[in-house]
């Protein structure tokens, strides 16, 4: 009995026991519970877990789905390893970001980018087509391993389609992060304003659509900025980014070869599988695709439809006034395009309706707009998008802000109205207006075709030209639209049926010829070499098809708002117009409006207006002229602007800008827009000019000058020029007026700048073109030629502070004279 006790206590004992064992393990079994849910989380999960029936959903490139406040995109596999090019652009921006050099539309990067899968990750891989070489070639292994493509981002793959044709994956934290590859703010920026970090929590996505060829972004992004460009005390910096994803074409287009003679925007590359014992640079011009529909009528020389021609679509918020000239500026390329064998290869048409079509979209890389936007920026733009590996134009939209017309209507006024009566008013008649609009969108559509802008090409015109009715109604202003030669200042009161306004040239149709004609039988862009450069060789030296790059700030050929082949004649025409408006002003704007807003606005652009007609006669000083030509053609490149030229260009500055301009300082304006500042006003213009000539830069090419061993004109012939007409007073006596003592102060305070300053450091400009000088300043003889100057001056003006001058200049005098020493002697 006490046997079976014990037995049925030990048996008890053993199953408590069990129990317990059983309890201590339960935890365990609840820890991989949690462990497989926790894998299933963030693992590959069922297509309908990720994708629910909560999702909005979008079909194109690949769909796109929105939950609630996330986006996924469903990538195909069939995409991965293809080319895209990624854009990334503001779309919406704070005011006074960039200092007025960046707008809404303003592109801040373009990579090619391609999707690639690594175990449970999809990779958003960076491609460069900078290095290539033939897939067939073995160097290509070496290009390949020496060329590692970053990985831009790492996604988790969330979920497989059901037919595993896909692969989803969450984006929602790339677009709300501070990529900086597809950021609004560069390096510059963010050190300028002291931007810390991205705001992830004020930081969203706005939209994501999914179209045939492209897959695009709406980001809003806020920074935390110690010091934002406006609205300051937020500490903020808030913009909207506009992010594309385009497909590229699977078959590149046959590039063309670029060469500087004819303008065109560019694409390079390094091709290390060229024959060549170097890796061969190759640079192509970007321009669209244009193929004939019959290609043995184009061989025979007859015009002939493209077989996809370049449409632009009006923006359905155009205003209506406007819209006929928006199309006839698009549809003036039309003519250009006939010189190159197409016809109708461009066209304008209103966007479709949501009735005709509820799939068309601007955003839609099929379709090019020109987009009106309701801003107060005064601008316009012509992006395109382009193939890097062919340069071929796959789309474009021309950006017109709404404010632009003013800025036209005020410079129609201050560089025509002297001529031109109806420009004497506020109120521009609309066809005229027209006209402006018209032309600035044809000057924009060229933009986006590929031509950038063309300075030299009003330099072909004589400047006695531009004062013939005969000759402005039938050749313009300029050689081609491209160049920045807006208006025609030069024609004077009494000259008669003259062009003011620019138009289409004869190099337009050149360059288009050029950039865009087939040519039957060549199928590669070495094949085209040979025809393409017979069409340079055949213009030879010929003017009106010169190109003059915009980045040429030596060349007196290629400048800005210049028109006409001599600067100095032209600015002469250009102010005495000036002086007309000038004296006219208040008759055309506050006295017939009953306020001074216009009077204050015309007046400042005005001095703009002036400092440019100025700024193209500095040009000659110092000037080179750049004519870009092979061997073959004979000649030098580079040549120095003559001597008496140079000279007479320093007279023109002393008699126009150094010595007080008083026509601009008429009491009836400056006393209704301003309490005070007239003086400084004053100062600021001239030492503009001052410094311009004053700089490294151009004394440098004064020096350089010397080694060509032709008559020149030398930095010392400046240097003392300048120093005798600044100082006049101080030679031939005389009291020194407050204009004068300010210029003659910044003309010290630049001397010490260049006895001080190291110089620049790097040039700016294309490879090859660059248009900055370096040289060690140090060791040049830019520091001993202004020291003698400044001792030579010092001297003068010992002598002139004790020669019957008022209390007021001999004072400056002897500040003068401090100023001298502390700068000759800087540490006594």
């Amino acid at each position: 009995m006490k046997k079976t006790l014990l037995l049925l206590v030990f048996t008890a004992l053993l199953a408590s026991c069990g129990t317990v064992s059983k309890k201590k393990k339960a935890p365990a079994k609840v820890t991989e519970a949690k462990e497989k849910k926790k894998t299933d989380k963030n693992g590959i999960q069922p297509y309908n877990k990720v994708i629910t029936k909560e999702a909005v959903s979008d079909s194109g490139l690949f769909v796109v789905h929105k939950i609630k406040e996330k986006f996924f995109y469903e990538i195909p596999t069939n995409l991965y390893k293809k080319d895209m090019l990624w854009v990334s652009r503001i779309a919406q921006i704070p005011t006074g970001l960039g200092g007025g050099y960046v707008n809404a539309g303003s592109k801040t990067n373009e990579q090619v980018v391609h999707w690639e899968r690594f175990q449970d990750k999809l990779l958003l891989k960076v491609k460069s087509y900078t290095n290539i070489a033939d897939s067939t070639k073995a160097i290509s292994k070496s290009v390949s391993v020496n060329n590692y493509e970053p990985t831009l981002f790492a996604f988790d793959i969330k979920a497989v389609n059901n037919d595993s044709t896909a692969v989803v994956i969450d984006v929602t934290k790339f677009f709300t992060s501070d990529v900086k590859a597809i950021s609004g703010l560069g390096t510059r920026l963010r050190k300028q304003y002291k931007v810390k970090k991205l705001d992830a929590s004020r930081s969203f996505i706005n939209s994501v659509k999914s179209f045939p060829l492209n897959i695009e972004v709406k980001q809003d992004v806020t920074y935390d900025a110690s010091e934002p460009p406006s609205n300051s005390a937020t500490q903020t910096i808030s913009l909207q980014m506009n992010q594309s994803m385009i497909l590229l074409p699977e078959e590149p287009m046959q590039p063309r070869l670029f060469d500087p003679r004819v303008g065109f925007f560019t694409v390079s590359q390094y091709d290390f599988g060229s024959d060549e014992l170097k890796a061969d640079q190759k640079t192509y011009i970007r321009r669209w695709r244009l193929e004939p529909k019959d290609p043995a009528a184009y061989a025979r020389g007859e015009l002939v439809e493209p077989i996809k021609p370049i449409v632009y679509y009006l923006d359905p918020g155009t205003p209506e006034n406007l819209q006929k000239y928006i199309k006839q500026g698009i549809e003036d390329w039309q003519k250009p395009f006939e010189s190159a064998g197409f016809k109708n290869a461009i066209i304008a048409k209103d966007a479709p309706t949501p009735e005709e079509d509820p799939e068309f979209s601007p955003e839609d890389i099929r379709y090019s707009v020109v987009r009106y936007v309701a801003s107060t920026t005064r601008n316009a733009v012509g992006p395109s998008v382009s193939d890097p590996r062919s340069g071929e134009i796959i789309e474009s939209d021309i950006i017109w802000y709404h404010n632009h017309l003013r800025s036209y209507r005020n410079r129609y006024m201050l560089e025509t109205g002297a001529a031109n009566p109806s420009a004497r008013t506020l109120n521009t008649p609309d066809e005229e207006i027209g006209e402006m609009m018209r032309m600035v969108i044809a000057h924009e559509v060229g933009h986006a075709l590929g031509f950038p802008h063309n300075m030299a090409a009003s330099y072909a015109y004589d400047v006695e030209d531009y004062r013939s009715g005969t000759f402005t109604q039938k050749n313009g202003i300029a050689a081609s639209l491209m160049d920045y030669a807006r208006y025609n200042y030069i024609a004077q009161p009494g000259d008669e049926n003259i062009r003011f306004i620019r138009q289409m040239g004869p190099y337009d149709h050149y360059a288009t010829n050029w950039g865009y004609r087939v040519i039957p039988g060549a199928n590669s862009a070495e094949a085209e070499k040979t025809t393409l450069t017979s069409w340079i060789e055949a213009k030879g030296d010929d003017p009106i098809y010169k190109f003059g790059r915009q980045s040429s700030r030596f060349d007196p050929q290629s400048q800005t708002e210049g028109i006409g082949n001599n600067p100095r004649k032209a600015s002469d025409y250009g102010i005495a117009n000036l002086k007309y408006v000038a004296s006219n002003l208040p008759n055309w704007t506050s006295n017939r409006t009953n306020n001074y807003n216009d009077l204050e606005e015309l007046y400042g652009e005005l001095l703009g207006v002036y400092s440019r007609y100025a700024g193209h006669v500095v040009t000659n000083i110092g000037g080179v002229f750049e004519n870009i030509k092979t061997p073959k053609q004979g000649g030098a490149i580079y040549t120095h602007v003559d001597k008496d030229e140079q000279q007479q260009s320093m007279q023109w500055l002393h008699n126009n800008v150094f010595e007080t301009p008083e026509w601009l300082l008429d009491p009836t304006i400056l006393q209704n827009i301003d309490h005070a500042g007239y003086f400084e006003r004053m100062r600021r213009l001239q030492s503009r000019h001052l410094n311009n000539l004053l700089s490294f830069d151009r004394i440098g090419r004064l020096i350089d000058a010397e080694t060509t061993g032709d008559q020149y004109y030398s930095a010392l012939d400046m240097l003392q020029e300048l120093r005798s007409g600044l100082w006049s007073e101080a030679s031939r006596g005389g009291n020194v007026d407050i204009y004068r003592r300010n210029l003659q102060r910044s003309y010290l305070d630049r001397m010490e700048y260049l006895m001080t300053d190291k110089g620049p450091t790097a040039r700016r400009g294309r490879v090859g073109f660059e248009s900055t000088l370096v040289f060690n300043v140090s060791t040049s003889d830019v520091r001993p030629l202004v020291r003698g100057e400044l001792v030579a001056l010092q001297r003068q003006l010992r002598t002139a502070k004790n020669i019957g001058i008022n209390k007021v200049s001999r004072y400056h005098y002897e500040d003068a004279i401090a100023r001298i020493e502390r700068i000759l002697n800087p540490e006594k």
